[in-house]
């Protein structure tokens, strides 16, 4: 808090001053230790440059910063003339190898030599840094501090000395940092955020206080007002901003004003680290800061929506975002087929991010299946295969984890979804089955090693030769049972029924041949339950063609274990890596979540439920189609009657968006790809599918309203942003 002591200073008392020796000073920094020894603390003349330096090793007993304790004092040149400082104590530790010296001591006892006497009354000497820093502000002074040796000693406190003061502006966040020249530790570092004038009970000993403009926030739907009651006259200054927890400040927006003002903000640009300056535009004016988004629900989901982890080579990687966030990152291991990414502790354990900063992956080499996890309050939000775009999609390997423990104790397993399982081992899982031969591998120099070190080692096993192997006796017994199914058939090709049912084969079996052969995923927004019921009737009719059909509507207890976004990664990588098709079902709803991703203005939809795999798509469906990589993987559709095709945005008609159920042969041949042919046969299947499709069409309109996970939007044709 404030302190309650007013300083009365004339104008030369106004520049800082170290109190290193007053009535603030404890322990041996005592201003009488200072004076029997000789010595003083100084504050060297001016700034000095920021530059800490690496850690270098203490070359014997030291003084160091141990903790930073700050304090706000007014400084006052009359009663009513008061600036608001940030007085500063640092609280000093001896540190370094003390040991060396008292065995010196007792080695040598009342016969030390006069050398070895000076040693022990040498003095400690410190070069204490103090930075400060804060919006448009940067300082630092250098603090020269020294005491007799024998008075100091070991311990979690050798006395403090205390800098006053740094001046700050009202309503600012202010950093502190504290390090010795040469530094022998990491720095200290301390965050404050200031009161403004409506925070302080002195406000009236403030001048810049008395005209300052009154800011406030309100927020009506989607969007933010900022309310400045400012006289009519008046000129201000108005500045938005992102505070950064390391680096300056990042400016945004600036304008000069007059008079009452209203500012208005879109909900997708708040931020938890966006803060508003406001001064009147006059000499010498105190600027009043506030950031009023830090606990703002949509200002927390825009920085992870904004969160993105990058590769940087050859062995790093760093989380850009445009505020600092509470995060934590972990390496996983991504098996092909889905599935959940399996945490792997070392060589990346669960710890701090500090974003748009490079961490340092301690790996002998990148894998496809290496992915990483970001995590906030032990809540996933991103996962990222990094390695993927320069090494391909996922491999079919084995993952086996050596353990190392003392006496050169060696212990294997191999990562699966249900563990990891030892090797050798007798269970039934894929791995066990070929654990010996995984071993013969990994002696032979077959495996790929991601990692080593004293804890143990990761090796990358491939196993697609143990798969071709499996199934070399399956494919020769089917074709075995083919070659006699022929014959069989040969014997039978004059007979007229017969050869009739084997055109019929013949077609059915081209057909299948074709649509069956490639899989479909279908994602929609659940709007309602008659929309629900629609989705699950079309699934039905394609997997009747047939196709291979995912859709959220049948994997609720996987969506339920894995969550919506690993789900969707899941499905999204497999289908694509089998040729198949992604379909976007539009809906009202699916419309008004993608202009919620794209920043429009319209109002966003209700919060949905928690199988919604539509939303949780979106981040990676968006970027497929803002990067060009969308068509040939993606195709849209909409249901006619509940959605004009013009009202999808024209992001997404980059790719064929089909009418249902009036274009279903085109939408058909879309799913089955180049491989499609028989436009006659086609126009039959689409009849049964519309067939389908119509009593649960018809349901929806007849019940607009049946109660949902979300509600019906109403869109006009052309609302899509461009």
């Amino acid at each position: 808090g404030l302190s309650a002591t007013r300083h009365l200073e004339d104008a030369h008392a106004l520049v800082p001053a170290v109190l290193g020796f007053g009535p603030k000073s404890r322990g041996p920094l005592s201003g009488e230790a200072y004076r029997a020894a000789g010595h003083r603390p100084l504050l060297s003349d001016g700034d000095v440059l920021c530059l800490p330096g690496s850690v270098v090793s203490a070359p014997g007993p030291v003084l160091v910063p141990a903790r930073l304790q700050t304090e706000l004092v007014l400084r006052c040149r009359q009663e009513t003339d008061c600036d608001l400082c940030v007085r500063v104590a640092v609280h000093l530790a001896v540190r370094g190898p003390w040991e060396e010296r008292e065995e010196e001591e007792e080695q040598f006892g009342a016969a030390a030599s006069p050398e070895l006497e000076d040693s022990r009354n040498a003095a400690l000497q410190a070069r204490v840094v103090l930075s400060f820093q804060a919006y448009r502000t940067t300082r630092c002074v250098l603090l020269e501090v020294q005491v007799p040796a024998a008075l100091a000693r070991p311990g979690p406190s050798a006395g403090s000395v205390v800098f006053d003061c740094f001046e700050a502006a009202l309503g600012a966040e202010v950093r502190l940092w504290s390090y010795t020249q040469p530094r022998y530790q990491k720095e200290l570092n301390v965050t404050q955020l200031l009161p403004d004038c409506k925070g302080l009970e002195v406000q009236d000993s403030i001048q810049s206080c008395w005209a300052l403009p009154w800011l406030s926030v309100s927020a009506e739907g989607d969007l933010v007002h900022l309310v400045l009651d400012v006289p009519e006259e008046q000129r201000f200054g108005l500045a938005l901003y992102r505070s950064q927890a390391h680096g300056a400040p990042r400016p945004w927006w600036h304008r000069n004003l007059t008079g009452p003002q209203t500012i208005t903000l879109n909900h997708t640009d708040l931020l938890p680290c966006l803060c508003i300056q406001v001064w009147p535009l006059e000499p010498d004016s105190v600027r009043t800061s506030t950031c009023p988004f830090r606990e703002d629900p949509r200002a927390l989901r825009n920085l992870w929506r904004a969160a993105r982890p990058r590769l940087l080579p050859p062995h790093s990687w760093r989380l850009d975002a445009p505020c600092s966030l509470p995060a934590e990152a972990t390496l996983c291991w991504q098996a092909p087929g889905g599935g959940p990414c399996r945490p792997l502790a070392p060589p990346l354990p669960r710890d701090n991010v500090t974003v748009n900063k490079a961490h340092e992956f301690p790996l002998l080499r990148g894998h496809p299946n290496l992915c990483i996890q970001v995590s906030s309050w032990e809540k996933l939000q991103l996962q990222e295969c990094l390695w993927a775009d320069t090494l391909g999609p996922l491999r079919d390997d084995m993952l086996l984890v050596e353990t190392r423990g003392p006496r050169h104790n060696r212990t294997l397993c191999a990562l699966e979804h249900s563990g990891c399982t030892p090797l050798p081992s007798r269970a039934s899982t894929r791995a066990a089955r070929v654990g010996e031969h995984l071993l013969q591998d990994l002696e032979s120099g077959q495996c790929l090693q991601l990692w080593d070190d004293d804890r143990g080692a990761f090796w990358a096993c491939p196993m697609d030769k143990y798969v071709h192997r499996r199934w070399a006796l399956v494919w020769l017994g089917c074709l075995l049972v083919a070659a006699a199914l022929l014959l069989l058939l040969l014997l039978l090709l004059r007979k007229d029924p017969v050869k009739g049912w084997l055109r019929l084969l013949k077609q059915d079996y081209r057909f299948g041949a074709a649509a069956g052969g490639r899989a479909a995923l279908l994602l929609y927004s659940a709007d309602d339950a008659g929309f629900e019921r629609l989705v699950g009737a079309l699934a039905s009719a394609l997997c009747a063609l047939p196709l291979r059909v995912a859709v959220e509507l049948w994997s609720r207890r996987e969506l339920s274990a894995q969550g919506p976004l690993a789900w969707f990664h899941a499905q999204r990588r497999r289908t694509l890596q089998e040729g198949g098709v992604v379909v976007l079902l539009f809906s009202p709803g699916a419309v008004a979540l993608c202009r919620e991703w794209l920043q429009d203005g319209v109002t966003a939809p209700a919060a949905r439920g928690p199988h919604d795999a539509f939303a949780a798509s979106l981040s990676c469906v968006l970027p497929d189609f803002q990067q060009g990589r969308a068509p040939g993987r993606y195709v849209g559709a909409c249901f006619e009657g509940l959605l004009p095709p013009d009202a999808v945005p024209a992001l997404f008609r980059t790719v064929p968006v089909f009418s249902l159920p009036s274009q279903l042969p085109d939408f058909l041949g879309a799913l089955q790809g180049p491989c499609a042919r028989g436009s006659g046969r086609l126009a039959e299947r689409a009849q049964q599918v519309s067939r389908t499709l119509q009593p649960a069409l018809d349901s929806c309109f007849q019940n607009p309203g049946a109660p949902g996970r979300g509600a019906r939007w109403a869109l006009e044709p052309g609302t899509g942003l461009e």
